[in-house]
């Protein structure tokens, strides 16, 4: 599972389709739009996990091209392709901002998730790749033999536009208990046993309220967290990790992934507090959510109640923390590699460059990317979503993410129709 224009991967909270496959944004989705709706484990104690580094992207000018790229850059004789929310202009590898500064070596590990469920097109080039040690030879070898097999391709909206935006979304990491206890009164409930004989389940409210609600939730609870912000982002990100203690008093990592919710309409809450003149349109970011609630403390539980949708979790385990969730794709998320994209734009497995900025600082971010996820809220041509990873930095940027995009796929060769 920010942006104010609106769309925002949604996620488990205005989806079931993204990463419900994997993190129900579904995770996918704009955590910045979607605040502001339309406008693993072991025995010991473990520190927390580093929020993952995502590489940034080289901003010095374009170097030269290199042979082989320039072997490859003549005119595109490759004819136009049209899709269904997509037109894709052939290209030169020359016209990729930064193409040739890129790490690019740091993309085959996403690239290798990816063909574990290609599309019939990438077929042939996976199982080229599954044989080639490509990525170990460094990022001008890997340049190398994506332009020896793919076409780049500008992506446009059927009517010519070639600027989009792009958000950002991540795996949120939590502090969680596996019994209430002092300072973890939140819980997070597993499907109750009468949920698809109640439809639509109780709201939010009566959860929280109601004793009857309550009583029928009796059992289902899973871990309890500290804040009820803490529940919100998971829900609304439609997974993500618990830093859990358990009864034992041993801590480790689990996963929770999106199961269900209760049938209720979606309302943001980034929408009602503008909408109650506490925060401006342009100030709803994630942090400006958090900063007011430790502000108004007695009005948190109005705030929530606002958004009367509620999301439950099934637990999983994490044997890998380096490994991201699930997109829609069905295949693992790469920090910093891994984008939500509109599948009627571009299918998933797809090779896709970046030219956009980071969030504040507005340093270049160019970059190979797959791919790899959806969410209700990404749709149109030029339109993306970025997986930041998990931790306090993703959950950051993530939050502010909001950014001008340009957008290219690279298509293989061997795919393209005769021209």
């Amino acid at each position: 599972m920010i942006s104010s224009s609106a769309t925002i991967a949604p996620n488990a909270s205005s989806k079931s389709s993204h990463i419900v496959s994997s993190v129900l944004r579904g995770t996918g989705s704009a955590w910045l739009g979607f605040i502001l709706g339309a406008l693993a484990a072991c025995s010991s104690t473990l520190p927390e996990p580093a929020a993952p580094a995502v590489p940034r992207a080289a901003s010095a000018p374009a170097a030269a091209p290199t042979t082989a790229a320039a072997a490859s850059d003549a005119a595109p004789t490759a004819l136009p392709i049209v899709r269904a929310r997509s037109r894709w202009i052939p290209a030169r590898w020359s016209d990729l901002p930064g193409w040739e500064n890129d790490r690019s070596a740091e993309l085959w590990a996403a690239f290798q998730r990816g063909c574990e469920r290609p599309q019939p097109a990438w077929a042939p080039v996976c199982a080229r790749a599954r044989s080639d040690a490509v990525a170990s030879l460094g990022d001008a070898a890997t340049r190398a033999w994506l332009e020896a097999r793919l076409q780049p391709f500008r992506v446009e909206s059927p009517d010519g536009s070639d600027a989009g935006l792009i958000t950002g979304y991540f795996e949120p990491l939590v502090e969680a208990s596996r019994l209430q206890r002092k300072g973890y009164r939140i819980p997070l409930y597993a499907p109750p046993a009468n949920l698809a004989t109640r439809q639509p389940y109780w709201t939010r409210r009566q959860i929280d309220s109601l004793p009857a609600a309550r009583a029928a939730l009796r059992g289902r609870e899973l871990a309890w967290v500290r804040d009820p912000l803490d529940a919100l982002i998971l829900q609304i990100q439609g997974s993500g990790r618990l830093q859990i203690t358990e009864a034992d008093g041993s801590r480790h990592l689990v996963r929770v992934a999106y199961a269900g919710h209760n049938d209720q309409p979606y309302k943001s809450v980034g929408r009602w507090l503008v909408e109650q003149g506490e925060l401006k349109a342009d100030q709803a970011s994630w942090p400006a959510i958090r900063s007011w609630a430790a502000l108004h403390p007695k009005r948190v539980d109005e705030m929530l109640w606002s958004n009367p949708r509620y999301v439950f979790f099934r637990e999983e385990p994490l044997p890998d923390p380096a490994v991201g969730p699930k997109g829609a794709q069905a295949v693992p998320l790469t920090p910093g590699r891994s984008i939500a994209v509109d599948p009627q734009s571009i299918p998933y497995g797809t090779i896709a460059w970046l030219d956009t900025t980071e969030p504040l600082s507005n340093t270049p971010l160019r970059r190979a990317v797959m791919a790899q996820d959806t969410g209700s809220a990404i749709t149109g041509a030029v339109r993306a979503d970025y997986f930041w990873g998990w931790g306090a930095e993703a959950e950051a940027q993530a939050g502010r993410m909001k950014q001008p995009l340009r957008m290219w796929v690279l298509w293989p060769r061997a795919a393209l129709p005769a021209p």
